[in-house]
């Protein structure tokens, strides 16, 4: 079966809607929702858009995607024509965050709103809970010191610009510069964006060239690894180190 056939299912079952309801809510027949939820046809790009209004799920995440991998409860929190996908879980439905490896940072910009590009990443959990959609950056270069090159921040996602607090540091994805680590500071519709080594200049962005927002929670400091060196392993091994601390602490 298709995914779009799948995910069309999916959703339904999420809303608790029979097929009369759906349907109706998409002004089409019974007969042609069965068709498309049984992968007998497919469902034209004007119909796709009334899906994606419906349940406000990016096109992308409908046709590419396995939308039974994710929370469903931050599923339905997905803004009408945002993706943020998928938010990954493990079978006990706790929350995984996704790596973006050194390597894989490059494609970033090309590959953060491609489900088949994110499916891809690593996984990794922290030793305490977390809510919320969150993801972990390389950090490259020693412009946002004590942070270290090689390290990974992890940021919670937040809806976009209006919901930042100036001073606080975030990863943010913009059109020109892809990935970027900064301390930042809100001046009307501009960002100055400013990092904690004072060798380097603030700059300032247009907030409408901000594609994503990741506010910051924590950061992995693998600081005995050269950055060449930084890999799931290394990372693996620093939450191990951390989960042993916090025990001790409990303790």
């Amino acid at each position: 079966m298709s995914k779009i056939a799948t995910n069309i299912r999916h959703l339904r079952s999420l809303k608790k809607l029979t097929q009369d309801e759906l349907s109706s809510a998409l002004e089409i027949n019974r007969s042609r929702l069965g068709a498309y939820e049984e992968a007998r046809s497919e469902p034209p790009i004007e119909m796709l858009i009334r899906i994606s209004d419906y349940f406000h799920i990016a096109i992308d995440a409908l046709v590419k995607g396995d939308l039974r991998k994710t929370n469903p409860n931050a599923l339905m929190k997905i803004g009408k024509n945002r993706l943020l996908f998928p938010v990954m879980v493990d079978k006990d439905n706790n929350e995984q965050i996704e790596v973006v490896t050194v390597k894989a940072s490059a494609g970033y910009l090309t590959g953060y709103g491609d489900p088949d590009y994110m499916e891809k990443m690593p996984l990794m959990k922290l030793p305490f809970q977390v809510t919320g959609k969150h993801r972990a950056f390389p950090i490259k270069g020693d412009s946002m010191l004590p942070v270290k090159p090689g390290s990974y921040v992890i940021g919670k996602y937040i809806e976009g610009v209006s919901d930042m607090r100036g001073g606080s540091t975030y990863v943010i994805l913009t059109k020109d510069e892809g990935i970027v680590y900064k301390r930042i500071f809100k001046k009307g519709n501009e960002l100055e964006l400013h990092s904690d080594n004072k060798d380097y200049q603030p700059y300032k962005v247009q907030a409408e060239d901000i594609l994503e927002v990741w506010e910051f929670v924590c950061c992995l400091q693998l600081s005995d690894k050269k950055e060449e060196e930084v890999n799931m392993e290394s990372v693996m091994k620093m939450l191990r180190s951390m989960q042993v601390e916090i025990e001790r602490i409990r303790k």
